[in-house]
């Protein structure tokens, strides 16, 4: 087997990249990374330059990592800001740094994309061997973010990773027929609390439409991307993503994107962009062009937990951050990364910060899982959904 970088995912047939992730995790599907790439929402003057390790057998792709090689921290969710001023207060650099990440998408999911029929351990080996021997010389450090449980076994049995945690806010899907299913196990409180919320966006006169990514058009389009933009605008930035990346993953990957359209006397005024796959449901961007009480919990949790039940979906991802997610159906989960650093001094440094702070982070799971709305809590149920 033969490994080595490349600058490009147009270096990989599609059919040949996405027989890798069987699970059609989207993210990881070369319709998405390339839309990324094509519509220049990654590449020269973002922060993030891509770079693909892979391994073939012949001309068999059998094993990539995706990778980006990057000149900030922002846009990853895991917040390392003060690993880079600690770097620049002893005069040396942090950045660049490489990251295995899904730009702009704090999901958990694979980030070892392996054929099944080679050997997993074998594989994994080769794509880090690649990666550090090339990137060695070039970038302080390299960081796994997000990764799934068999990432995270795979990578922590080659070579030396810290591990770092931190708390998302997750919905499960507990064989429920109807949206009242799902209430249903809420206190009496919290059940009479979401319905008066869903109740307050109707009596505004607001309407819904739910879409695949196939009955998206281009009217729907543009109010997409000027939703996405008012969110950035109103903080006085620029969204990340361009109009064309919008349009190149609609029409590459239509069957991973559900949209949600807030409707008002006809005319959409806000939308909630989510990714999917067979099972999974990841909530990714939201924005609206007019103020409206309680739209944002209707867009974008209630509206996606309704459409979840209706397709059979088992997880609802909404993104990062968010107590307010608990009183609307969300349980806390643990999520991870891992985190390779080259300098000795720094790397011990960073284990006892971490060590001190998945003490705060235990902490926090637990009082946040002590306010969950749900009448009865059966932990067991979510033992494996949660890293330990």
């Amino acid at each position: 087997m033969q490994s080595g970088l490349h600058p490009s995912i147009h270096a990989f047939q599609a059919s040949q990249w996405d027989a890798l992730n069987p699970s059609a995790y989207p993210g990881l599907l070369h319709g998405f990374l390339s839309a990324l790439e094509d519509s220049k929402s990654v590449g020269e003057g973002t922060g993030w330059t891509p770079l693909y390790a892979a391994v073939k057998d012949g001309d068999a792709l059998v094993g990539a990592m995706v990778c980006f090689l990057k000149s900030d921290s922002y846009g990853e969710y895991v917040f390392d800001w003060s690993w880079a001023d600690a770097y620049h207060r002893h005069g040396l650099n942090y950045y660049p740094k490489c990251v295995t990440a899904i730009p702009f998408t704090p999901a958990t999911g694979p980030r070892l994309l392996i054929q099944d029929s080679y050997d997993r351990g074998v594989v994994t080996e080769l794509l880090i061997k690649t990666l550090k021997s090339e990137l060695s010389d070039q970038v302080s450090s390299w960081h796994i973010l997000f990764p799934d449980e068999e990432t995270s076994r795979d990578l922590l049995t080659q070579g030396s990773w810290l591990k770092r945690h931190g708390v998302q806010f997750h919905w499960f899907n507990q064989g429920f027929e109807t949206f009242d299913d799902h209430l249903a196990t809420f206190n009496s409180k919290r059940r009479k609390e979401a319905r008066r919320e869903r109740r307050r966006v109707q009596e505004q006169g607001i309407e819904f439409e739910r879409l695949s990514g196939h009955a998206i058009d281009r009217e729907a389009l543009e109010t997409l991307f000027q939703c996405y933009q008012m969110t950035y605008r109103v903080r006085g930035s620029r969204g990340y993503l361009t109009r064309e990346f919008f349009e190149l993953v609609v029409a590459r990957i239509p069957d991973a994107i559900r949209v949600a359209f807030a409707l008002h006397q006809g005319k959409r005024i806000a939308m909630s962009f989510c990714l999917k796959d067979e099972t999974n449901l990841y909530g990714r961007y939201w924005g609206a062009l007019y103020d409206v009480d309680c739209l944002h919990f209707e867009t974008c949790f209630h509206q996606w937990i309704e459409d979840a039940i209706a397709t059979g979906i088992q997880r609802f991802d909404p993104g990062a951050q968010g107590e307010h997610k608990i009183a609307r159906g969300f349980r806390p989960v643990k999520t991870q990364s891992l985190h390779w650093i080259q300098h000795p001094e720094f790397e011990q440094a960073i284990q006892q910060f971490l060590t001190s702070e998945r003490q705060h982070i235990d902490r926090y799971f637990s009082a946040c899982d002590d306010h969950t709305p749900f009448k009865d809590f059966e932990p067991e149920l979510l033992l494996k959904k949660n890293p330990s």
